[in-house]
């Protein structure tokens, strides 16, 4: 590894549908003073499964993973990869400590080990373990047989919420 990776090294903008409502940092903070045990889902994983920020319809595009088909358009921007960790935003560099230099090592993905293992039945931390995994064992044969996994992932939609 070559020096101290910096949040720069972030992709500038991950493309998504909105699926949630636009005041969703205050929904997000009121809920999680006022709800012990979603607060606690939310430090151990940075995901709820009753988010109350996301709308109705919103739901049901997340649940199909729709909400992340404008990535293709950084896929072919060259911002990400079909295949790698997901994207993060800056809130979420602290929680990969040293690791987040395994992160910048490779783009952002569509898909990944993450996603085909779980997604948000993980903790967050088992995520930056999936992450630094892939860096270390990434290849062809790993791309390949992930992206095999991902359909059924995603037709089951196995730990969407």
């Amino acid at each position: 590894m070559q020096g101290i990776a910096t949040v720069e090294k972030l992709p500038s903008q991950a493309l998504k549908f909105r699926t949630m409502k636009v005041d969703g940092d205050a929904i997000l903070k009121e809920h999680l003073q006022s709800n012990l045990a979603a607060r606690f889902e939310w430090e151990r994983t940075r995901k709820l499964r009753r988010d109350p920020r996301v709308t109705p319809i919103g739901a049901i595009v997340r649940k199909l993973s729709l909400d992340e088909f404008p990535q293709l358009l950084n896929v072919l921007a060259g911002d990400m990869s079909i295949v790698g960790p997901r994207p993060i935003v800056e809130q979420e560099v602290l929680r990969y400590g040293p690791y987040f230099e395994y992160y910048c090592q490779v783009r952002p993905g569509l898909t990944g080990i993450w996603q085909t293992s779980g997604r948000s039945d993980t903790s967050y931390q088992q995520r930056v373990d999936m992450d630094v995994s892939y860096v270390e064992r990434k290849g062809l044969a790993l791309d390949a047989w992930l992206l095999l996994k991902t359909l059924p992932a995603v037709m089951f939609a196995r730990g969407s919420y």
